[in-house]
């Protein structure tokens, strides 16, 4: 039976968030998820009448939104984090000019998702799906090998479906998805983020948010790089440079975020499921706080392992 194109709207209203992160998985950039998202329901308005039940209408959606990413990867290739490009840098050296024809792995603010529970099948619950180490590792793997991945370890897609969505064979998605698990399990941490926030605990996370937003805001560098781990990793693209340990990171912050004369306001937020940071700057010649951009916080042994600043003024409205 053919859906009417009039409950079109009414029936993909509840499947929009979910296509959402399917695209920014796929994505790794908030932005291109929303515009494939936009084009995934225009493909799909245009095609309703050509829908016949034969699949579900979250199945034919899905299989939509995976290829219109596909087509978007093939244009624009995969995105990075400053680890890809380099070593890690020495403070003392400087920075660059930032690298804006880089497409840069991009941040997923919370604000606004509602977080639902995984299916029972999949190998990832929610959160873990998008916590920014995981995203890295997808940006890593072929394309067919992400969306793979995706559709069977985040959405429980059964090999069936997932080799409709791809029009591929069961024989292909399930040594896809074998190649695609051995890659991911190679660079990703032994323990989820979620994981260790559960094990940190709210009131503990909270605390350490708050201390580092007063720290950061007196400009204290002491203060901010007590509550990093030994073996931090601080980077900030669109710039390249990336620092590893306290001390390298201590450098860098006194020579120029936290150096005397700049003023902050910083507030806390969440992105990626992560703890996060929303970072404005004085901006003496409209007498205003600007924003800044956006840090995802990854918490681990030792307080926060990981301060990944991503310097745009959108993610800080």
């Amino acid at each position: 039976m053919t859906l009417a194109s009039e409950e079109f709207a009414e029936q993909v209203a509840p499947l929009r968030p979910g296509l959402l992160l399917h695209c920014y998985r796929m994505l790794g950039s908030s932005h291109d998820a929303e515009d494939a998202v936009q084009e995934t329901l225009l493909r799909g308005w245009r095609g309703v009448d050509r829908f016949e039940g034969r699949s579900s209408l979250r199945t034919w959606l899905y299989s939509v939104a995976t290829n219109v990413c596909l087509r978007e990867i093939e244009r624009r290739g995969r995105r990075l984090v400053p680890v890809d490009l380099s070593p890690a840098y020495d403070p003392a050296d400087g920075i660059g000019p930032p690298l804006t024809e880089t497409a840069w792995l991009g941040p997923l603010p919370d604000a606004g998702l509602a977080w639902g529970s995984a299916p029972a099948e999949a190998v990832y619950e929610q959160r873990e799906g998008v916590e920014l180490a995981f995203i890295a590792a997808l940006q890593h793997l072929p394309p067919l090998q992400r969306a793979v991945l995706v559709l069977r370890d985040v959405l429980a897609f059964s090999a069936i479906e997932t080799a409709e969505i791809l029009d591929t064979t069961v024989a292909s998605v399930t040594s896809a998805l074998a190649r695609a698990r051995g890659s991911v399990r190679a660079v990703l941490p032994d323990r989820s983020q979620q994981e260790v926030l559960r094990e940190v605990g709210d009131d503990a996370v909270r605390a350490t948010v708050a201390a580092l937003i007063a720290a950061w805001e007196r400009c204290d560098v002491d203060g901010v790089v007590a509550l990093l781990a030994e073996d931090v990793e601080f980077s900030m693209p669109p710039y390249a440079e990336w620092y590893r340990g306290r001390a390298a990171v201590a450098t860098f912050l006194a020579s120029l975020p936290l150096a005397p004369g700049r003023r902050w306001r910083v507030e806390p937020a969440s992105a990626n499921g992560q703890p996060a940071l929303v970072f404005r700057t004085w901006d003496e010649r409209v007498g205003a706080f600007l924003g800044h951009g956006l840090t995802v916080l990854t918490f681990g042994a030792g307080g926060v392992t990981g301060f990944t600043s991503f310097l745009d003024p959108a993610y800080a409205p």
